[in-house]
């Protein structure tokens, strides 16, 4: 199952069976989270953009919407195995109550 959400010319699309968001522009796929959900626990595992698309903060964006997805829906909390996704952890410690703890 997917669910897609329009932003600003930017379509940004939960791909369930294949456990990825995505952020499109202009019918270009630019930047993919990839995620292991257990039930309980989603483990955000590798923020990808792709090569020539760098550098415009859409690896952010995509981060920021899969946050804002996973707030709404409350079910989940959050483990960043991703480096990319820690440090934006670290940047937005709003969020933080979204962090599984120990």
């Amino acid at each position: 199952m997917t669910t897609e959400s329009a932003i600003k010319g930017f379509i940004f699309t939960d791909e369930k069976d294949a456990s990825r968001y995505t952020l499109m522009h202009d019918g270009q796929l630019v930047s993919v989270l990839d995620y292991r959900d257990d039930g309980r626990t989603i483990s955000l595992t590798r923020a990808f953009t792709i090569p020539t698309f760098r550098g415009r903060g859409y690896a952010a964006k995509v981060v920021e919407r899969a946050v804002a997805d996973l707030e709404t829906r409350g079910d989940r909390h959050v483990v960043p195995v991703c480096w990319y996704v820690a440090d934006w952890f670290d940047a937005h410690p709003e969020h933080a109550s979204l962090l599984r703890t120990r």
